[in-house]
């Protein structure tokens, strides 16, 4: 079903209710009284009367001058001439009133109002629009109020219109989206962001070039805005307003831009092939005033510290083949040097100039959707003059621009681009409201999509929650501060803070600690300087056996642990000795590869797509043989012992890592694992307590034979464990990570202070 165009409304004519809850509050003064007087203006004469009441919590004497003290400051659309304007003006006035909207009887009031009016003139309804200018926590019981008292005859429409936020993370959306959906149906609710009001023009126009027959480089997208709540930067902006922009600019666009589930269905398609981010795929920054603004604001004493970000940059990246090795840019910050929001998809410039770097043909090729702001100040598309020619749009509604300001944006000058702009731009609002009207679901967010966007962001906002962001002054003095740089699939800021005025606690005065643990080394950290401690121990390891034999074979155990570990090392691309490296498997669930449970596939997704290996240095565990999963006369365990025999030298690995999971198990090994008569065995099959309960292993017998083995153990749920085996002496059979004891080799400990510390 497509959107409800303006030729099903006129099948539908007759009086239409406008409600805005929250009718004097400070989004209703500076748009949405505007937008829907346009709107009127718009409409009168085309068949359809209207009423219009905002609500507020006042009393009738005290909200009524209040909300026509706002409407009476309301400006002519453009379109109409002085003398048009102050009869149409009139005549919205008249039309509109104060009504508290506080209580249940209050709703129940204006339902009779509403009815009253309606009988006393003779009309037919068609609809009524609620528009909730409220906070987020107050949707759901005025939805049942609405649900309740306020429905329209069947034969009308009812719809109501949700600002942001739509919750804090996906937990709490779905708590929301649960609430609304027992008192509203899902066609009923338009969830707002303004800033499809204002990019939706911009698909509208079709580009007649593709990234097919040009080579992308990156894609950007950028907004610098005033305020943030407390929700935070990621919260308040990313995860809305630039995630919607991101699928609409990415998405495939349907053949008929007028079908709005299709194009709902395939903003999901796309949501839905986003790779998942975390810490390493983002970097984070607090304005340095904000954190007294918050004291202040939330009468907290001098020595509390808020960790909500007022600046972040996230790379993204996509599973699919249009987009692939396309890193996208999502960025956004308060107190930056200007206020400007855009997209632009920056191509690669194949041109080598030798003499002449300001001929047009030597600069860069882009296509910019600048959505206002900044130096143009108008909603435009710019292509480079080098890129090519669009076409113009015949519709009408957008012209060309040929008069070009002595401004440069995105380091060209206005003459380097073709610009096209809207004829007559219209405030954001104004065409949402205008889209609510007509029944137009492709502006606004489905709950789908919604639930989509808050799965994607929360593990990174759940990351992120222990993070200090980085404390930046303000406008031009951030000078390089908030600079980052892509490494790999992750981004890093490009230079140190110089300082930092956050001080959380004495514990983060810790260095690197070494000392001794069950009588072997230990290296003690933080999380992430652990890691980055065990990276480069790992590279020096390589780097000796590379001289002594000319390869290092590494072995990786699954499981959480070395998860943050396989990320730093897909950051070494270019350092660590990858062409002359062994990957092998510690152990593995006998599960296909290809499936998220499979600890080869963590390997692949987490480190191997990311570096440059040869293909035949790679030895996943053989769990899938004859279209069969781990069956013993397969033969998987014999097939990978004789794979090590033949490329391990005296099958002693250089390097093992493993794990240990509160249980005590290592690798695949649990307490009830049988190994009496598989001593000598390299690999063998394996129980494990929890499903998928089949596994693949490593012996003790393989472990006990590697150069190095490194036990890593991460996160306070590893305390009491640690606590444990810090008080066993030998092996217990309770514990099969003790009976890990290289008979030539060094075993050394990583735990972190959380695990060591508790």
């Amino acid at each position: 079903v497509g959107h409800t165009d303006n030729h099903e409304a006129k099948k539908r004519l007759g009086h239409v209710t406008v409600v805005v809850v929250g009718g004097t509050g400070d989004l209703a003064r500076k748009y949405l009284w505007q937008g829907f007087f346009q709107l009127y203006a718009d409409q009168v004469g085309k068949g359809h009367t209207f009423s219009f009441y905002g609500g507020g919590l006042s009393p009738t004497e005290k909200g009524t001058p209040l909300l026509f003290g706002i409407l009476k400051e309301l400006a002519c659309p453009p379109e109409l001439s002085a003398e048009r304007c102050t009869l149409v003006k009139d005549q919205f006035l008249h039309l509109s009133k104060y009504h508290q909207l506080k209580t249940t009887e209050d709703y129940e009031k204006l339902s009779q109002q509403i009815k009253q009016q309606l009988g006393q003139e003779g009309m037919v309804e068609a609809g009524r629009l609620f528009y909730l200018s409220v906070p987020a926590f107050t949707y759901a019981d005025i939805a049942e109020k609405i649900n309740n008292t306020c429905r329209p005859p069947s034969d009308a429409w009812l719809r109501v219109v949700l600002e942001k936020p739509f919750g804090h993370d996906l937990y709490s959306a779905q708590a929301l989206d649960k609430k609304l959906s027992d008192q509203l149906k899902e066609k009923e609710m338009y969830r707002i962001d303004h800033y499809l009001g204002k990019f939706l023009c911009f698909r509208k126009k079709s580009l007649t070039k593709s990234a097919k027959e040009h080579h992308v480089l990156e894609i950007e997208i950028f907004c610098r805005i005033q305020f943030y709540d407390q929700y935070g930067v990621i919260r308040d902006v990313l995860q809305n307003h630039l995630t919607e922009v991101m699928t609409l600019m990415l998405m495939n666009l349907p053949a008929n831009l007028s079908n709005s589930m299709e194009i709902l269905q395939n903003k999901l398609n796309f949501l839905a092939s986003l790779q998942h981010v975390d810490n390493s795929n983002a970097v984070v920054g607090q304005y340095q005033a904000y954190n007294g603004e918050v004291q202040e604001e939330l009468n907290k004493t001098k020595d509390y510290f808020s960790l909500t970000p007022t600046f972040a940059g996230v790379v993204i990246h996509v599973d699919n083949v249009q987009y692939e090795g396309i890193p996208i840019f999502m960025t956004s910050g308060k107190a930056l040097d200007e206020r400007v929001s855009y997209a632009r998809v920056l191509f690669k410039n194949d041109v080598f100039c030798i003499q002449d770097p300001n001929n047009v043909q030597c600069k860069s090729k882009q296509i910019i959707f600048s959505l206002g702001h900044g130096n143009l100040q108008y909603p435009a598309i710019l292509i480079s003059k080098n890129l090519f020619k669009p076409e113009l749009v015949s519709s009408g509604d957008w012209k060309e621009v040929t008069e070009y300001k002595d401004v440069n944006v995105l380091g060209l000058p206005l003459s380097d681009y073709y610009i096209q702009s809207p004829v007559t731009p219209r405030e954001a609002y104004c065409e949402l409201i205008s889209h609510v009207f007509f029944g137009r679901k492709d502006s606004f967010i489905s709950a789908e999509g919604l639930l989509a966007s808050w799965a994607f962001w929360t593990p990174l906002l759940e990351g992120l929650s222990r993070v200090f962001p980085r404390v930046y002054p303000g406008g031009e003095a951030n000078g390089n501060l908030l600079n980052f740089q892509l490494q790999g699939h992750q981004v890093a800021f490009s230079h140190e803070a110089v300082v930092n005025v956050i001080n959380p606690g004495a514990k983060d005065n810790f260095q690197v600690m070494q000392g001794k643990y069950r009588s072997s080394e230990m290296v003690s950290a933080w999380a992430q300087e652990l890691v980055e401690r065990l990276a480069s121990d790992l590279l020096l390891a390589a780097e000796e056996a590379i001289r002594e034999e000319g390869q290092f074979h590494l072995a990786l155990s699954g499981g959480s642990s070395p998860v943050a570990l396989l990320r730093a090392l897909a950051l070494n691309l270019y350092t660590f000795p990858w062409r002359n490296t062994h990957i092998w498997q510690v152990d593995e669930r006998c599960v296909p590869h290809t499936e998220t449970g499979s600890n080869f596939r963590s390997i692949h997704d987490l480190l191997l797509q990311h570096i440059r290996i040869p293909y035949f240095n790679i030895h996943p565990m053989p769990v899938h043989l004859t279209q069969r999963l781990c069956v013993e006369e397969d033969g998987g365990p014999a097939l990978y012992e004789k794979e090590i025999n033949k490329h391990v030298n005296g099958s002693s690995f250089h390097y093992i890592l493993l794990g240990v999971g509160q249980d005590g198990h290592t690798a695949s090994l649990f307490q009830d694992t049988k190994l009496e008569n598989d001593e000598e065995r390299l690999a063998i099959l394996t129980e494990s307590p929890i499903k998928p309960h089949q596994r693949m292993s490593l012996t003790f017998t393989a472990i006990n034979r590697a150069r190095r083995v490194g036990v890593l153990i991460m996160g306070k749920s590893k305390h009491e464990l640690v606590s444990q085996l810090s008080r066993i002496k030998g092996e217990s059979s309770k514990y099969p990570i003790t009976k890990v004891q290289p008979k030539t080799g060094t075993l050394i400990w990583y735990i972190d202070y959380d695990a060591l510390l508790g």
